[in-house]
Protein backbone atom coordinates (compact mmCIF):
# COMPACT_ATOMS: atom_id res chain seq x y z
CA UNK A 1 0.00 0.00 0.00
CA UNK A 2 2.81 2.36 0.53
CA UNK A 3 3.11 2.60 -3.48
CA UNK A 4 -0.07 3.33 -3.88
CA UNK A 5 0.52 6.51 -1.18
CA UNK A 6 3.78 7.19 -3.22
CA UNK A 7 1.96 7.35 -6.85
CA UNK A 8 -0.86 9.99 -5.07
CA UNK A 9 1.94 12.17 -3.71
CA UNK A 10 3.61 12.27 -6.99
CA UNK A 11 0.48 12.71 -8.43
CA UNK A 12 0.09 15.55 -6.46
CA UNK A 13 2.95 17.18 -6.76
CA UNK A 14 2.73 17.11 -10.65
CA UNK A 15 -0.50 18.73 -10.21
CA UNK A 16 0.40 21.26 -8.00
CA UNK A 17 3.40 22.48 -10.29
CA UNK A 18 0.98 22.47 -13.48
CA UNK A 19 -1.55 24.89 -11.70
CA UNK A 20 1.22 27.04 -10.17
CA UNK A 21 2.98 26.81 -13.88
CA UNK A 22 -1.17 28.37 -14.24
CA UNK A 23 -0.78 31.26 -11.78
CA UNK A 24 -2.48 29.53 -9.08
CA UNK A 25 -1.15 29.70 -5.63
CA UNK A 26 -1.24 27.05 -2.75
CA UNK A 27 -2.72 27.38 0.63
CA UNK A 28 -2.97 24.06 1.68
CA UNK A 29 -2.19 20.89 0.63
CA UNK A 30 -4.09 17.55 2.10
CA UNK A 31 -6.50 19.84 4.45
CA UNK A 32 -8.31 17.00 6.48
CA UNK A 33 -11.42 17.25 8.95
CA UNK A 34 -13.91 14.46 9.75
CA UNK A 35 -16.11 15.09 6.15
CA UNK A 36 -12.60 13.98 4.12
CA UNK A 37 -9.72 15.03 2.63
CA UNK A 38 -8.76 17.81 -0.07
CA UNK A 39 -5.80 17.37 -2.25
CA UNK A 40 -5.04 20.79 -2.72
CA UNK A 41 -6.42 24.09 -1.71
CA UNK A 42 -5.14 27.09 -3.85
CA UNK A 43 -6.13 30.87 -4.94
CA UNK A 44 -7.21 31.82 -8.50
CA UNK A 45 -6.97 35.55 -8.26
CA UNK A 46 -10.14 36.41 -6.41
CA UNK A 47 -11.10 32.14 -6.07
CA UNK A 48 -10.86 29.44 -3.62
CA UNK A 49 -9.86 26.64 -5.59
CA UNK A 50 -10.52 23.32 -3.88
CA UNK A 51 -8.55 20.65 -5.76
CA UNK A 52 -9.35 16.87 -6.25
CA UNK A 53 -6.31 15.10 -7.84
CA UNK A 54 -7.09 11.59 -9.36
CA UNK A 55 -5.01 9.13 -10.91
CA UNK A 56 -6.04 6.00 -12.60
CA UNK A 57 -3.72 3.57 -14.39
CA UNK A 58 -6.99 1.56 -15.96
CA UNK A 59 -9.54 3.17 -17.23
CA UNK A 60 -11.12 -0.49 -16.90
CA UNK A 61 -13.26 1.10 -14.54
CA UNK A 62 -14.18 4.81 -15.94
CA UNK A 63 -10.85 6.17 -15.44
CA UNK A 64 -9.46 8.92 -13.42
CA UNK A 65 -12.10 11.50 -13.77
CA UNK A 66 -14.95 9.10 -13.31
CA UNK A 67 -14.07 8.26 -9.92
CA UNK A 68 -15.02 11.87 -8.86
CA UNK A 69 -18.56 10.46 -8.40
CA UNK A 70 -21.34 11.82 -6.25
CA UNK A 71 -20.41 10.27 -3.02
CA UNK A 72 -16.88 11.93 -3.50
CA UNK A 73 -18.35 15.47 -4.72
CA UNK A 74 -20.34 15.57 -1.22
CA UNK A 75 -17.37 14.66 0.53
CA UNK A 76 -15.81 17.04 -0.75
CA UNK A 77 -18.27 19.65 -0.62
CA UNK A 78 -18.30 18.96 3.11
CA UNK A 79 -14.91 19.02 3.76
CA UNK A 80 -14.63 22.22 1.78
CA UNK A 81 -17.38 23.88 4.08
CA UNK A 82 -15.40 22.92 7.74
CA UNK A 83 -12.08 24.56 5.44
CA UNK A 84 -14.41 27.85 5.00
CA UNK A 85 -15.49 28.49 8.64
CA UNK A 86 -12.54 27.02 10.23
CA UNK A 87 -10.31 29.37 8.38
CA UNK A 88 -12.72 32.36 8.07
CA UNK A 89 -12.03 32.51 4.41
CA UNK A 90 -14.87 34.90 2.42
CA UNK A 91 -14.30 34.74 -1.02
CA UNK A 92 -15.93 32.54 -4.26
CA UNK A 93 -15.28 29.23 -4.29
CA UNK A 94 -14.76 26.58 -7.25
CA UNK A 95 -13.83 22.91 -7.33
CA UNK A 96 -11.33 21.64 -9.86
CA UNK A 97 -10.01 18.19 -10.73
CA UNK A 98 -7.05 17.13 -11.86
CA UNK A 99 -7.31 13.76 -13.39
CA UNK A 100 -4.01 11.61 -14.79
CA UNK A 101 -5.05 8.92 -16.96
CA UNK A 102 -3.55 6.01 -17.97
CA UNK A 103 -1.40 7.26 -20.79
CA UNK A 104 -0.20 9.66 -18.44
CA UNK A 105 -2.14 12.72 -19.65
CA UNK A 106 -2.88 15.78 -17.45
CA UNK A 107 -6.25 17.05 -17.69
CA UNK A 108 -7.02 19.87 -15.59
CA UNK A 109 -11.06 20.51 -15.20
CA UNK A 110 -11.94 24.15 -13.91
CA UNK A 111 -15.21 24.40 -12.32
CA UNK A 112 -15.70 20.64 -12.51
CA UNK A 113 -18.83 20.58 -10.05
CA UNK A 114 -20.84 22.99 -8.20
CA UNK A 115 -21.48 22.44 -4.48
CA UNK A 116 -25.34 22.25 -5.17
CA UNK A 117 -25.07 19.64 -7.66
CA UNK A 118 -23.40 17.30 -4.95
CA UNK A 119 -26.97 17.48 -2.97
Amino acid sequence: MAWRRERGDAAERRALAHLRRQGLRLLASNYQCRAGEIDLVMRDGAHLVFVEVRQRSNPRFGGALASVDAAKQRRLVATARHYLHTTGADAPARFDVVAIDAADTLQWIRDAFRADDAY
